[in-house]
Parts: structure tokens; sequence; C-alpha cells
């Protein structure tokens, strides 16, 4: 028999994240002692202006609603931080960055943040359509050679999801590859190759098929027009424009210190493990990425008001097309969970959340060092339902695990 990984494939990101990829249930660790909150939050300026606080009540309310969640999933540490104009802010770090030393979680913690890439991703190809070098009706062939049904898939299909390429995450001998050696390299053209090896499963624009095949495309595409790697274009075109000092494309498997160890059962025996040094290549331009919660919070905003594009682009990116799942729509490279617009990410024992609410100008960062799932959600969506179904009822954030 071949090996399957027993809750998900790789690198399973943003609705797949919140169950539209299919999966089963893996054995949540024990849960870890919760801690309080950090002592060490602290606030950026352009987090929170007027520097005021959530109500005393309200703060407590969602105090326990985490360790609640924390507890059910046993999940060993949290980050959380929400911005609402008009009522304040909410700034937590709960539970351990590290199992074995029990070192605590800080909100200034770094972390990788798994399909949260794909914003900065199509947030470049977006500003590569802005300066007229590509086009989004372009078929991907003009750029790029050797894609099945190149000349019939748009730029635009690959950035929303709806290219019918076959997602290399799916593929068997990627999956036995990985477990082989977590720490392997991959090449995006190797990534490519596991997704190639299998027909087209629709014909483009036909429907939404959540694929990280799209977004290794979409980092070549953004390599081969500019003439520069994706990890110089994001560094000198959207992370230091935006300000975002602690976002960056690990050249390996090392993380910046502080960070957080992350905790994993996408193993051969659904044991959990210790996947902090696992190789973030199986993922590249689709989920690689390394952030800290402030970062996040700013491109949250960012990335959904579209600070870095021009009005018409950011319109096109935020028409968000039906994914199947009710309340959940897909657009390019961003999605809209009731309201809230953003993504979510996820890879091997970290998962994120950055989303925000246009309605009420709310930002919302969520991140965490364990992908186990348990009850009827991720780890992520329990935590933002629980958030969400508090500070704002009438726009949960929420996608049914195995829809």
């Amino acid at each position: 028999m071949r090996r399957r990984f027993p809750a998900r494939t790789l690198a399973a990101t943003a609705l797949a994240v919140a169950g539209l990829l299919p999966m089963t249930l893996g054995a949540a660790p024990a849960a870890v002692p919760v801690t309080g909150p950090a002592a060490t939050a602290t606030a950026d300026a352009r987090d929170a202006p007027d520097g005021r606080e959530l109500s005393p009540e309200l703060q407590a309310r969602l105090d326990e609603a985490i360790r609640q969640v924390m507890r059910q999933a046993g999940i060993p540490g949290v980050q959380v931080g929400l911005w609402i104009p008009g009522q304040g802010r909410y700034l937590r770090a709960f539970g351990v960055a590290e199992k074995e030393t029990g070192a605590p979680m800080t909100d200034r913690t770094n972390m990788r943040i798994g399909s949260e890439t794909k914003t900065f991703t199509a947030t470049a190809v977006l500003q590569l359509v802005d300066e007229g070098l590509v086009g989004l009706d372009d078929p991907i062939a003009k750029y790029l050679g050797g894609v099945p049904g190149g000349e019939e898939i748009r730029v635009r299909d690959l950035l929303d999801m709806r290219s019918g390429l076959f997602p290399y995450t799916d593929d068997d001998d990627f999956i036995d590859a990985f477990l082989d050696d977590p720490h392997r390299v991959f090449t995006p053209e190797e990534l490519l190759a596991y997704g190639y090896r299998h027909p087209n499963e629709f014909e483009p624009g036909a429907r939404f098929r959540y694929s990280n095949t799209n977004y290794i495309l979409l980092g070549l595409l953004v390599e081969r027009v500019s003439g520069r790697s994706i990890e110089a274009f994001v560094h000198d075109r959207i992370t230091g424009p935006s300000g975002l000092r602690h976002t960056l494309f690990p050249q390996g498997t090392e993380l910046p210190e502080p960070y957080a160890h992350g905790y994993t059962d996408r193993t051969p025996t659904g044991t959990v493990t210790d996947s902090t040094h696992w190789s973030p290549s199986s993922a590249w331009a689709a989920g690689a990425l390394v952030s800290d919660l402030h970062d996040l919070a700013r491109w949250a905003r960012d990335v959904a008001t579209g600070t870095l594009l021009s009005p018409g682009t950011q319109a096109q990116r935020l028409d968000v097309l039906p994914t199947g799942v009710t309340g959940a729509g897909y657009g390019l490279g961003i999605f809209d969970i009731n309201g809230w617009t953003g993504h979510a990410g996820s890879l091997f024992g970290y998962q994120s959340l950055a989303v925000y609410l246009p309605e009420q100008r709310a930002t919302l960062v969520v991140l965490l060092n364990s992908d186990v799932v348990a009850g009827d959600a991720e780890p992520s969506t329990l935590l933002g339902r629980a958030i969400t179904g508090i500070v704002t009822p009438d726009h949960v954030y929420d996608i049914p695990l195995g829809r």
C-alpha cells in the first residue's frame, strides 16, 4: 500500500485549512498547560493609533474563549491580535513556543505562515499587471512553456484557483518523497512535475479547486517577467514598501530568532512530532514565508485595501467567486469568509489567519504552532470562530471541516 498523510495533504492552506481538502481526524495531543496573556505584549503605533484597549469585560471573554479552544485542540501556543477602530485593541500571547523548554509564546515570536504567502505572490503578479507586463486574461503559455493546457489557462485562472491543474500535493509519489525526507529541498520544477503527470481536472474557469500548483507557476511567472527571484521581488516591492521588517522567504529550514516550534501529526504513523525545521521548499511561492503578528496586522489591511495596487486592479482582486461553501468566496489570491477578507495558512505544524473586515475596518491576526485537527474544524478556524463570535457576531469566521 502507498503511504498517505493521515489527515490531509502537505501545505493545506487557506480554504483547504478550513476543510475544502479531503481529510480524516488525527488524534489530538494532550492539552498543554496554558499560561496567561504574555506580559511582553506591545503595540505598534500603526496597529492601534489611539492606544486604547478593548473593555476589560470583552478582554476577559476573549481570554477564556481562546484558552478553551487551546484546551480543546491541545494547542501549545497562540498569538492573537485584534484591532477594532472606535473600540480598541486586544493583543495577547498564550501558552508555549516550545514544549521541551517551556519557552513562552510572545506577540513577537516568528512563525511559518503557510498560504498567507499566496497573498504576497498574488500581489507581485498584480503589480506586474499594473505595469502592463502581464495580462490577467493572457494564457500562461505566453510566459511559461510546458504547462498542460497552458494555451487555455489564463493568469486569472491560476490566481483564483480555477485552472483545473492537478494539485501536486495530492500526488502519491510527492507524498512518499516528502515523508521519506521532510528536510529535502524541492525545486519549483520538481513540484510542478508531480502535478503535471496527472490530467487536468476540468476546463479552465469551470469551477473552484484549491491547488498549490497554481501558485508555484505564479512564482515562476514573476521570476520570468521581472528577471528577479520571487524572494527579491517580494522583499523590494512588497515587504519593504509595506514596512514588514519581519516577513521573509527563508533561505533554508532556518527561522529568525525568536521563533516558535511547530507540531504536526502529518507523519507516516500520525504521531505528533516537532516539524520546525522541515523544508519549506515543498511550498515555495505557495506557502514558504515566515512572519510575525505585527507584520501580518499591517499586511492584512494593506492587502484588503489595495495599498500597493491601482484601484482597478484591486477591484479585480476583490471580485470573489463562489467556492461551493456557503459564505466563502475566493478572488485573486484572497478570500472572503462572511465579510472577513484575507487568507489563512497551514504548513506542517504552524497555522495562521490574517483577515480584515471592511465594514468595521477591523483586523484580526491569529498565529499558532499546531496543525492537529480537533473536533469539527482546523485549530485556526476554531480560534477564528470563537473570537469573531464574540466581537463580530454578524460576521463569524467559520468554515466547517470536511466541506
